[in-house]
Order: structure tokens, then C-alpha cells, then sequence
């Protein structure tokens, strides 16, 4: 399998997880997603905010934009602000590896920021975005049982793999 097709299929299988979990959670109410519990982030909310400010932060590497605004992605208030950013940045990053080249994955950006410096690969960039919300999405999952919700959807990979031509 190509590097074009292994990335394509992560972007589009993480952005119907995306698309899974903002459905599950646009069902559960503003108390369940805001009760705090323990975890990286003391709510449910607060973590998708986390989730999205950070696939920002990588989306701005990876696109090689510069655009990044730390101060933008703070002032997202409202969970329905957070569930279309989400949504909007995954359906974005799916639209923008669509249309890159074998070369244009392996290509080295490099990144010199206060917290770190690396020299890596967009391909890897990427790989690390959907990982780190994968991560926290475990989360998310787990705070939920804290919280009374108990339905969450089956988001494995070989799931979406069977059967994303049915869905």
C-alpha cells in the first residue's frame, strides 16, 4: 500500500470518528458534558476544545500556513462552536491529503516552536494529529462512564474499514 493510500484512508477514517463521536455527544446534555471528572481535561468539552485547538496547531504545520491562533481557538464557547470546528477541521484535512502527492507527504517541515523543534515528514505530522485525538477520544469514553453515558459508538478502525462503503 502506498504511503497516499495509508494516509488518505487515516484522514477519512479519522474524520468518521469525528463525525461519529459529535453525533454521539450532540445527544447528551450540557450538565453530562460539562460534570467534572478526572482526566487530562476536567470535561468532556473542555477535551474536544483540546482536540480541536490542537489539530489546529498541527493543521497549521501541515499546511504549511502559519495560522495558528492561540487566541482564536480559546474563545470557542459554545459546545455547538466546538462540535463544527471539530467537524470543519477534520473534513478539511480529509479535502487537503485528497489532493496531495506521494512527495508532497514525504516532504520535511520544519518546526521550531517554544516547546520544541523537530524536522519531520507532513505524513508524520498527520499521523501524529489523528494519534493524539485518538488518545484523548479513549478519554472522552471513559469520562462519559463517570458521567452516566454509557452508549458510546464502535469507532475501530477495522469496523470503519468493513464497512464505510454501507455507511
Amino acid at each position: 500500500m502506498s504511503l497516499k493510500t495509508l494516509t488518505t484512508k487515516s484522514v477519512q477514517y479519522n474524520n468518521w470518528v469525528v463525525n461519529k463521536y459529535i453525533d454521539w455527544l450532540s445527544t447528551k446534555s450540557d450538565e453530562q458534558l460539562n460534570q467534572e471528572v478526572i482526566s487530562s481535561f476536567p470535561t468532556i468539552l473542555k477535551t474536544l476544545h483540546h482536540i480541536w485547538q490542537t489539530q489546529e496547531y498541527w493543521w497549521s504545520h501541515i499546511a504549511e500556513n502559519n495560522e495558528f491562533d492561540f487566541e482564536k481557538t480559546t474563545a470557542l464557547h459554545t459546545k455547538e462552536d466546538i462540535f463544527n470546528a471539530i467537524k470543519n477541521n477534520s473534513q478539511r484535512l480529509v479535502d487537503y491529503v485528497e489532493n496531495l502527492s506521494e512527495d508532497d507527504l514525504s516532504k520535511n517541515v520544519k518546526i521550531d516552536s517554544q516547546w520544541f523543534q523537530c524536522d519531520f515528514s507532513k505524513y508524520e505530522y498527520i499521523q501524529h494529529a489523528i494519534l493524539h485525538s485518538t488518545y484523548h477520544r479513549g478519554q472522552i469514553v471513559t469520562m462519559g462512564r463517570n458521567v452516566g453515558i454509557t452508549d458510546a459508538p464502535m469507532t475501530d478502525f477495522n469496523f470503519w474499514n468493513i464497512y464505510k462503503d454501507q455507511n
